[in-house]
Parts: C-alpha cells; structure tokens; sequence
C-alpha cells in the first residue's frame, strides 16, 4: 500500500480520559480512506464530501447483534489480530450509549461483548461504564486506529413464544418486523436434541414463501409477513419431534442488511425471545436503568485559613447517553474529628443539573473537614462520592483572553478564561478598570461575563476577577484593532496526486467572503512534518482562481505535507491554511508501484500481481517475492505456504491461489516487488496483500458403536469439507459437499471409528477451519 495514500483525521474526544474514536459525521472520510487507499498504490489521495457512513460487513467478516441481551460478537476481521479494535454502539439523536475495547483474536471470532469469553462493555472507556440497552435504529460500529471498518444497524424485529397447535404437530410463531425486506429474514428455534430426531440438526428454520422441507426432512416451513407481522408455520412429521420443538424456548428472529454474491448474510441482527438484557456475565456494568450517575468533573474545593466556609466548585455532569438524566447534586462536608464514633456533616442539596457550585457556611474554623459530591438521578447517587482535596486558597486568579488583543480584519469573539473554577469575571470597554485598586468591588461601569464578549470595532478590553474564596485577579487589558479587511475564506485540499519530483493538488474554491470582492491567488505551503512543531519548507503561489496546482522542486521519496490557503482583492494576506495533508510522496528516478491490495479472493482462480505502475526501459530489472508478514522481510521457504508465481522476474506476475488443505495458513498473502536500475544501482520495493476468501464451516459429531455421524454448516455453497479424526496412531479422513449451506458425514459398520475418536477437525477447502474439538458419545 502506498504511503502517498491519506485520509484527514477529524475525531471527537470521546471521555474524559482522552481517548477517541472517529466521529459519525466522519465516518464518511474513514469510508473514502478505503477508496483512497485502493488508489493509494497509484499514488493518489482522495477524500469524499458526503459520502455515508461506515458499509455494512464484508464477508468473510462481520458484525452480529444481539440486542435483546445486548451482546454483539465480531466475526473475521483475522487480518487485524493483535490489534486493539474499540467496538462502538452510536444511537441517532442521542450519541454513543456504549463502547468497549479488545484485543482482536485471529482465531475466526476476533472478539465478544457482553457474552463469557469476551470483555464487557465500558473495557477501555470508564466513562461509559454502562450495559446499552441495544434497540432498533442503533449502530454497531467496529473501529481500529481510526477508522471504522463495518457497521451493522440493528433491525426492528422480535418474536414471540412459539404456539403448538391443537392436531400435536403444528407449530406456529409469530412475531413483528419494520424497516427490513421480507426475504432478508428467517426465523429460527435452537434445539441440540432435535440432532436425534429425524430432523438431524440443531435448528429449523423457516424463510419467505410456501411450504419447503427442512435440509434433512422431518418438517416442513413457510414465512408469511402482512404489514409489520409475521408469521412462521411449521409442521412435524410426528408429535413427539414438534413438542421438543416447541418446549425449546429462545425462539428467534434473524435479519440481515445485505446478501453477497455467495449468499453470505452480512449485518445480522438477531432478535431472541425470553432472553434477558443487561450484563451478560459478573463483573459487567449495569443497564442504563440501573446505573448511578457519573460525578460532576474538574471538582475543587477551597477554603481561606482560618474561615468558617468550603467553596466547592465544578464542571457539570453529563448522563451517559441512554441512562437518567441528571436531577442535580448533593455536596457535604465532613468533620474529621470523631467523637463518640459520630461525625458532623454539614451539606446542601442543589437542585440544578446545571449548577456549578455552592458554598458551605457554618463551618468551625478551627476543624478540618472533607468533602463528598454527588450527582443525583432518578435511579440514585454516584457511588462512590467524588472526593475533592481542600485546598487552603491564598492565590490570586489569572485570567486570560482569547483571541489576545491584535489587528483583525473581522470582529471577534472574545473568550475569557480563568485559572480556577468559579471565578466572577467583571469586564469593561470604556477604558475603566473594572475592579478597583483594593481588590474588593467592581466599579460601576464594569459588566458581568455571562459569555464570549463581540469585538466589532477598535477597543480596549479591561477585565478582572474574584474567585471562589475572594481572592482578587489584577485588572488585565487587550487592544483589538478591526480593519474590516478580511481575509478569503479556508478551503480544503481534495487530492494530492504524486509525479516525478512533485505534486499536483486540488483543492475546493475559496469563499473570497467580502461582497464584490473576488479571489486573485492561493498559496501552496509545504511542511517537513503533521505535528504542531512542524517547519514550513516552502511555499508556491498559483495567480488566479483556478484550484490546481503542479508543485515543483520536490526530492523523490520524501514526505511532505500541504496546506492551501487563498487571498482576495481587497487584502493581500493569505486567508487561513487548509488542514494539513499527508504524507504525500513525490516519485524518485524509480518507482515501485504493487498494485492495490485484493481482497475476498475466490480458490482455485488466477490472480494477477500488477506492477505495470513501476518504472520501466533499458536497464530496469523487476523481482517478485513472497513475505511472511505484512511488515516483515522474510521470504516464504519453499511448501505449501508458497505460490508458484508464473515469472518473478516481470513487471506483471500471477499465481492460481490453490484450494486450502489442512495444515496450509488460510490468512493473507504478502508480496514485494522490488524495482532496480541497474545503471545507477537505484532500489525500490513495494508490498501488495491478497486475502483469500474465507469459509465458515461448524460440525457436530456423534457417535455410537458401529455408527459415527458429523453434521455441519458451511457458508461457501459447493465447498468440500475435509474432516479428519485420528483413533490410536491412524487418522482417517471423510469429504463432504456443502449444498443449501449443510453437509454430513455418516460412517456405519465396519467403516466407523471403534473406540470413537478423541476430537475431530473440520477443514473447507475454502479456507475454513473448525475444531479441534471433541466427540459427543
């Protein structure tokens, strides 16, 4: 993959322990991402204005939701393992109500939330510690570094308790479905003792339109839907099967957002009757409707020596999204001294959400105390209290200003702010000082702040303070100058596409802002880095209102970064800077260029490694190998492992990626192509990964004397499945044919396993893998 390609990273600071995740609105940049980095070997960075939010799962991965015992399990996603992946639960209108981090696992289910084996809601985010109440509408979205890789949206489905039916051999479920076509649904029942009846399975199901059979007989099905209600009838051959039936419990309602070119079903909700939500094993939070409220953040206390006051002041609470808002607070003060093992305590109760502090009065000067605050919701307080430090307050508040006083083309909106909470700001603009020389009043002419102060004119700004204890701030003053000259407008960089020792960008047109005014030129800066210290390396101006540009004078195979900034005809200074672009690489004397990663590759198929990008003539050598990492340098030895490439040695190579046997790694391919100039001994690499498509196979053994049966599902229609078992020193194998999505292995007599097998394994020649695992006697 190329480094030239890049996405802009516009996040939002999700807690207050500075972690982050991609924002919804930029999960549209994070689906450009993909497209740029498809394009990223040709050396092209792209972004996309308006594009939707992240796509649903690509199989072989996916995103399973079940939001009635709100547990959501992560298929696939093998070529991320050991990464750390933050699994996100966004609600339209309200915000992200649960999120989790996990390390990804590259054993098939890269992990699970709220479900034993996985890791529970709030892992990585303490304030979001809280079980989601998952409902319809929501959006179940899997994040690595930042960018989102899939979404599934839950469906508004349900079903209720299945009916058995007065003849003992009909059965009927019903249930509701909105939003979602008909024949992107299927109900199902769970039952492990139906694999002894004639039925042979573990489920039955039934899908859209008339009567059908089930895989293996014993029932027939059919799935009716009339406006927003369902439907599903099923009728046994016997009585005895249907009971078991209908006595199983869990009944369930399946929906899927997509189905692929393999019948794949890609975004699945699954909707399970009785199932109780909340936390899904011990140590999990609690539901929305049983969680306290989180505490008021940036709490301090302060108190003068010697005073018989506590100020304790505070930022607001915020209820995390889904749970009960927040009523108001509760602060008390707690006398150390214990007499007669009682203490004193001395409080208010506020009765504002939105307050941000009060004082306790009443206090014995001479006694030390300690201070407990609250939030208060209709489910109950913050536990455990917040604990704020008493500090003894003898310092004076600063107060500081922004934008600083300047010359500005537009008026501005000037932002006060003080070095501790609490603090009364008093301003003017006539000149007064607005607190007087004792620091004990304002002066008549000085204006409370409330909020961010207009500058629309030439002033002088005093402003000055007192904080919670009485201490008083120096009187502090800006100038602003405006010249109502402004500037052009900022625009943005939309593609950055490398050359031979330099880039062409574009960019949007910039709003020229003031009323007949028009824009003359943009000013192309280029930097050595992304970070705030970052060094200008030098700029390019481009006459006119065009928004190309061809920047030149670049040294091949350096990062650079870009920013874009345009100028009017009424003020010749540059406008405010693009966000910064990067790294983008401007081509050397000789390009290596793999071609863009494949993924979802079918067995059994050519598939073209494309190089034709690189550099080529007289004296341009080319090398294809094979890596056993994406990140690594070394080469695949000979075996099963290694694909046959028809000729290493061009621009342009294949291989058939052959079908999976046992013991061969069903993960990513990793090739490099290496670009020389033998006339100058210049050397080039650059990688490009395939990711063969992957089955997924289950299998359920049993066995008894003279009869060994293996039924299972597989996701690929017309995969061979392999299962292999070993008795003693003899391993033994059985094929099988996935046909409707099931297979079977049945052995009698003379050809089955005596004493059964410890364990089996089940292989695709697909690339799926399940097992080992043991025999059921």
């Amino acid at each position: 993959m190329s480094r030239s390609s890049f996405t802009t990273r516009h996040q939002r600071v999700a807690t207050a322990e500075g972690t982050t995740a991609v924002s919804r609105r930029v999960r549209a940049t994070a689906v450009a991402a993909a497209t740029a980095l498809s394009l990223g070997a040709l050396g092209v960075w792209a972004t996309s204005a308006g594009a939707a939010a992240a796509p649903v799962p690509v199989f072989p991965d996916n995103i399973v939701v079940f939001p009635d015992r709100d547990f959501v399990s992560l298929e696939g996603y093998e070529s991320y393992a050991g990464q750390v992946a933050t699994l996100e639960v966004f609600r339209p209108g309200v915000g992200v109500v649960g999120a989790a981090k996990a390390t990804v696992d590259g054993g098939g289910v890269a992990f699970e939330v709220n479900h034993p084996g996985g890791v529970c809601w709030g892992t990585g985010f303490p304030s979001l510690n809280v079980t989601p109440d998952i409902v319809p509408g929501d959006e179940v979205t899997l994040i690595i570094g930042d960018v989102a890789l899939g979404t599934t949206t839950v469906q508004d489905i349900t079903a209720s308790d299945s009916v058995l039916q007065p003849d003992g051999v009909t059965m009927i479920v019903t249930g509701h479905i909105d939003g979602l076509p008909a024949d992107q649904f299927e109900q199902r029942i769970i039952e492990p003792a139906l694999v002894d009846t004639e039925i042979g399975k573990r489920d039955i199901r039934a899908t859209l339109g008339d009567f059908q059979p089930g895989p293996n007989g014993g029932y027939v099905s059919k799935l009716e839907v009339v406006g927003t209600t369902f439907t599903a009838t099923y009728v046994f051959d016997n009585a005895g099967t249907a009971a078991i039936a209908a006595a199983a419990g869990g009944e369930r309602a399946m929906g899927w957002q997509v189905v692929d070119a393999d019948a794949n079903r890609q975004g699945l909700t699954i909707a399970e009757f009785g199932e109780a939500g909340g936390p899904g094993f011990g140590g999990c939070p609690n539901g929305p409707l049983q969680s306290g409220p989180p505490a008021p953040t940036n709490i301090a206390a302060a108190r003068v020596p010697g005073s018989d006051t506590i100020s304790v002041n505070w930022d607001p609470a915020v209820a995390i999204p889904g749970t009960q808002p927040i009523a108001g607070y509760r602060v008390w003060a707690i006398d150390t001294t214990v007499t007669g093992g009682e203490q004193v305590e001395i409080g208010r109760r506020i009765g504002n959400p939105l307050s941000t502090g009060t004082t306790i009065t009443g206090l014995d000067s001479q006694r030390t105390y300690r201070i407990e605050v609250v939030s208060v919701s209709s489910v109950g307080e913050t536990f455990p209290a917040a604990t704020p430090t008493v500090i003894e307050d003898v310092i004076d508040p600063t107060i500081t200003a922004s934008p600083a006083g300047g010359s500005y083309p537009l008026a501005q909106s000037v932002k006060l702010t003080a070095s501790e909470p609490g603090v009364d700001i008093w301003y003017t603009t006539n000149g007064d000082d607005p607190i007087d020389a004792n620091g004990g009043s304002t002066a008549p002419s000085a204006l409370p702040y409330t909020g961010a102060i207009t500058i629309s004119a030439d002033t002088t700004l005093k402003f000055g303070g007192f904080d919670p204890s009485g201490n008083a701030s120096i009187n502090y003053a800006e100038s602003y100058v405006i010249t109502n000259l402004p500037t052009a407008a900022k625009t943005d960089i939309l593609t950055a596409i490398p050359a031979l020792q330099s880039v062409e960008l574009t960019w949007a047109p910039a709003d020229p802002v003031a009323p007949a005014t028009a824009i003359t030129a943009y000013v192309v800066n280029m930097y050595d880095s992304s970070s705030g210290s970052a060094v200008a390396i030098g700029s390019q101006t481009f006459t006119g209102s065009g928004t190309t540009g061809l920047v030149t004078g670049l040294v091949g195979n350096q990062d650079y970064w870009f920013t874009v900034s345009a100028i009017n005809d009424i003020n010749p200074a540059p406008g405010p800077e693009s966000t910064r672009v990067g790294p983008i690489v401007p081509q050397g004397p000789v390009v290596a260029n793999a071609g863009p990663n494949q993924a979802n590759v079918v067995r059994n198929t050519t598939v073209v490694l494309d190089g034709s990008a690189s550099t080529a003539g007289p004296g341009i050598t080319y090398e294809w190998v094979q890596l056993t990492t994406a990140l690594g340098f070394l080469v695949v030895p000979d075996g099963v492992n290694k694909m046959a490439l028809v000729d290493p040695t061009a621009a342009t190579t294949s291989f058939v990626l052959p079908f999976y046997a046992f013991g061969m790694d069903a993960g990513p391919l990793y090739f490099q192509l290496t670009v020389t100039d033998t006339n100058t001994g210049e050397t080039k690499s650059a990688r490009v990964t395939i990711t063969p498509r992957k089955d997924t196979v289950t299998a359920s053994p049993r066995w008894k004397a003279g009869d060994f049966r293996i039924t299972g599902t597989g996701a690929i229609e017309g995969a061979v499945v392999t299962v292999r078992w070993t008795v003693g020193t003899t391993t033994t194998t059985a094929n099988a044919t996935v046909v409707a999505g099931a297979w079977s292995v049945r052995l009698r007599n003379g050809a089955a396993p005596n004493p059964a097998p410890a364990s089996v394994i089940v292989t695709s020649n697909q690339g799926g893998q399940f097992g080992p695992f043991a025999v059921v006697r």
